[in-house]
C-alpha cells in the first residue's frame, strides 16, 4: 500500500518529530508489531503511514537516501541512485544542454542524478502523492548541494503516454512499472505502460526506457545497457542511437559505488578459445550475461570458455573486481557425494547452468558433514553434465 496524498503532507510537515521516532525504535521483523502500536499511539490515523515508511526506508537502506520520503511500493521499484548516475552521466555526455524530462518520475531518483550534472530536469507522474514525495526529496538535494551546481527542476502531474511539454525535452527518461499485484512482470507489452506504448509516444527526443534485464531486446536498434550493483543485475536500460553513439550492447559493473574500468561492450573483440579447465572457474557478472557480453569478457581478460554455449568461464587468473574458483577436478554427476566427502566437505556452494538441477535439493541429498568449505560448477560441457569441484570463492 502507498501513502494517500493527504498522509504525504502530514509526513512531510512532521518529518523531524518522525526522524526523532525511528530512531528510538528497533524497527526489525521481529518487532514490528510492537512498532506499529507505538506508532499508531504517536500519530493516531497516520501511525500506518509512519509505519510503512519506516519499514520502506530500511528496504532502501544504501539504494536511496535515509530521509526521503518513500512508500514500501516505490522503495522496490526505485532505481538505485547509483544506477542513476551512471545514466545521467551518459546523457550529459551528450546531450548536456538539454531539457530531460522524467515522465516516469516516482519519488525522484533520476532527478537527484540529473541535476548533480548541472542538467535541466522536469518530473512527471499520474500518481499525486508519488509527485508530493519526488518534490519533498528535491528539496532535501538542494539543501545538501549549492543550489547553484544544481541544474533547474520541475515536478509536474502528467500522463507518461501524452507527451505535451515532453515534446520541448532533448531526452525523456521512462521507466514503465515492471511489477504489477506483486509479480515481477515478463513481457514488454505487459509492462505499465507496455513499452511499444512509451517508444510510439515519443518519436522526437532521444529516449532512455528502463525495464527489466530479463526482457528479450533483440529487435532494439539501439543501445541495451544491463547495469549492475555490487552483484545483482538491476536494470537494462534502452537508449536511442543518438544515445548509444555506435554502441549496441553493454555491461556496467558496479562495486562499491565505483564503475571505472567495469564496462565492456560489444565494439570489444570476442574470438574466445574453448578448452578444458585452467586454474580458475569464473562466473561472470549477471550483467555481462544478460547483455550477451560473455565472449567479449572473456577475450578482454584473458580467459576462455568451458563449452560455447554456456557462460563459464575459465583462466589462469581471476580478473580484477570478480570472483572466481580454484578448480580441483572434473567428477561425473553420479560421484559428486563421495568426492566431496573425500576432501571432507562439510559445506559447498553450488552453482548451476545448462542442467536441470535445484541447487537446495542436491545439497540435501549431499548430506555433508565435514568441515571443509568448497564449490561445484553444475554445468554441460559437450553433451555431458559435470561437476566441478573447486575451493571456495575467492576474490581478486
Amino acid at each position: 500500500m502507498s501513502f494517500t496524498p493527504t498522509e504525504v503532507d502530514f509526513l512531510r510537515a512532521h518529518a523531524s518529530d518522525i526522524a526523532t521516532s525511528l530512531a528510538q525504535r528497533c524497527l526489525t521483523k521481529e518487532n514490528s508489531v510492537a512498532d506499529a502500536e507505538f506508532f499508531r499511539q504517536q500519530y493516531g490515523e497516520f501511525g500506518r503511514a509512519v509505519m510503512e515508511l519506516a519499514t520502506a526506508r530500511t528496504k532502501s537502506s544504501g539504494k536511496l537516501p535515509a530521509d526521503w520520503l518513500v512508500c514500501n511500493e516505490s522503495a522496490q521499484q526505485a532505481t538505485p541512485l547509483l544506477v542513476a548516475d551512471i545514466r545521467a552521466e551518459r546523457i550529459h555526455a551528450v546531450m548536456q544542454d538539454a531539457l530531460i524530462h522524467d515522465v516516469t518520475c516516482s519519488i525522484g531518483t533520476e532527478g537527484a542524478a540529473i541535476r548533480s550534472y548541472g542538467m535541466d530536469y522536469l518530473g512527471s507522474d499520474i500518481d499525486f502523492s508519488r509527485l508530493k514525495m519526488a518534490k519533498y526529496n528535491q528539496e532535501i538535494v538542494e539543501k545538501r548541494v549549492a543550489i547553484e551546481q544544481l541544474g533547474w527542476c520541475g515536478i509536474v502531474a502528467s500522463d507518461a503516454l501524452k507527451p505535451g511539454v515532453a515534446d520541448a525535452a532533448g531526452v525523456v527518461i521512462a521507466d514503465p512499472a515492471r511489477r504489477s499485484g506483486g509479480r515481477r512482470i515478463a513481457k514488454p507489452e505487459d509492462l505499465i505502460p507496455p513499452l511499444s506504448s512509451v517508444i510510439s509516444a515519443y518519436r522526437y527526443p532521444e529516449l532512455a526506457i528502463k525495464c527489466a534485464p530479463g526482457l528479450d531486446f533483440s529487435s532494439w536498434d539501439g543501445l541495451v545497457s544491463v547495469v549492475s550493483l555490487n552483484g545483482g543485475v538491476k536494470e537494462a536500460c534502452l537508449y536511442t542511437p543518438g544515445l548509444g553513439l555506435g554502441v549496441r550492447r553493454e555491461a556496467v559493473i558496479i562495486r562499491d559505488g565505483a564503475a571505472e574500468n567495469n564496462v565492456i561492450d560489444n565494439t570489444h573483440p570476442d574470438d574466445v578459445e574453448v578448452s578444458p579447465p585452467g586454474r580458475f572457474i569464473i562466473d561472470p557478472d549477471g550483467a555481462i550475461v544478460r547483455a550477451g557480453l560473455v565472449r567479449h569478457y572473456a577475450n578482454r581478460e584473458a580467459l576462455w570458455m568451458l563449452d560455447e554455449r554456456i557462460a563459464y568461464l575459465t583462466g589462469d587468473k581471476i580478473p580484477a573486481g570478480a570472483s572466481g574458483f580454484e578448480y580441483i577436478e572434473t567428477v561425473s554427476l553420479k560421484k559428486l557425494k563421495s568426492v566431496l566427502r573425500s576432501y571432507d566437505c562439510g559445506s559447498v556452494e553450488i552453482l548451476v547452468r545448462g542442467l536441470d538441477i535445484d541447487p537446495d535439493v542436491l545439497r540435501k541429498k549431499l548430506k555433508l558433514t565435514g568441515s571443509t568449505k568448497l564449490a561445484v560448477v553444475l554445468t554441460r560441457i559437450g553433451s555431458a553434465g559435470v561437476a566441478l569441484v573447486c575451493k571456495a570463492r575467492q576474490w581478486a
